[in-house]
């Protein structure tokens, strides 16, 4: 324990705060599209802590500060009801509520205001997107939302507004809900499907981790021009199991999160992108911190 401990403290002091230049850190990404420029971006982000089934060491503003972009969650409800953050359910992790962690990512927004900022959420429950609507509205971070007009099934790649855009319109803030988005009802929550699709789950022991197969959503690889017009996230984070339990591989992220290498970001993007033809949009890990994240997300963005 004292081992992960001292992972944690060194984490916080080696991580440098990106400095605020151009859009997202970079003058070159102002008038690139958000639909061709790649995020690292954090599986499982509020999960922080040295326990097994936590994903990420730093918190939420000190992975913002490091550059991170894109921010991945699972939600359920609480034993009290409430849409909290919690990992698979709530007696195994529960990292709060979404509304609170909905604020800690405005005020990070209104401090920061040349950038743009993505969130993933999933629905594990299969809630009703008004509990959702609700926290974002309690957050005050709705009017950072930014919403994608036009029938889902007619947006290409090219519809996409560029990081100028989104920082000029202060629409900073893109938000995707794997299942129960109504973008009627609630227009600023995109269903995550109708503009990606994923890459599989995969496991330390598997061969096949660098898989490029499109896995979510289901029978998608049958509709090639659509697949062509949707942005893509590649699942790059490896388990273990301790007990018989599958949890995160924070022994091994640093090799995971290495550019090259058997397992490294490098070799399975280059595979997706030899197959596709484009970098996907974000490829999500497991303890950022570890590894050459922001090198393999420079090199995948032309840099």
């Amino acid at each position: 324990m004292l081992g992960i401990v001292d992972q944690l403290t060194r984490a916080t002091t080696h991580l440098k705060k990106q400095p605020q230049i151009g859009c997202n850190g970079r003058e070159e990404l102002c008038n690139r599209k958000y639909s061709n420029i790649t995020h690292i971006a954090t599986h499982d982000a509020p999960f922080i802590g040295v326990l097994p089934m936590e994903n990420q060491n730093v918190d939420i503003p000190t992975q913002l500060d490091a550059g991170i972009r894109f921010l991945q969650a699972q939600t359920h409800h609480n034993a009290f009801g409430k849409l909290s953050l919690c990992h698979t359910n709530c007696v195994m992790k529960d990292a709060g509520l979404l509304t609170d962690y909905l604020k800690v990512i405005k005020e990070w927004l209104d401090e920061n205001p040349k950038e743009v900022v993505t969130i993933l959420l999933t629905n594990g429950d299969r809630l009703p997107v008004s509990e959702f609507a609700k926290a974002f509205t309690k957050s005050g971070i709705i009017p950072y939302t930014y919403t994608a007009h036009g029938d889902p099934n007619k947006w290409t790649l090219d519809s996409w507004p560029t990081l100028g855009q989104l920082i000029a319109n202060n629409t900073r803030l893109i938000a995707f809900l794997d299942r129960g988005a109504d973008q009627i009802k609630v227009p600023y929550l995109h269903n995550e499907f109708a503009y990606f699709w994923e890459t599989p789950f995969e496991k330390l022991d598997n061969p096949s981790f660098s898989s490029c197969r499109i896995d979510r959503p289901v029978g998608l690889e049958k509709f090639p021009q659509t697949v062509k017009q949707r942005m893509y996230i590649v699942n790059h984070f490896l388990d273990t199991r301790i007990g018989g339990i599958q949890v995160p591989n924070r022994r091994d992220a640093a090799r995971s999160n290495s550019w090259g290498g058997k397992s490294g970001i490098g070799t399975h993007t280059e595979k997706c992108i030899g197959l596709y033809r484009r970098a996907p949009a974000a490829v999500l890990v497991n303890y950022f911190d570890k590894g050459e994240v922001f090198k393999a997300q420079d090199r995948l963005n032309g840099f």
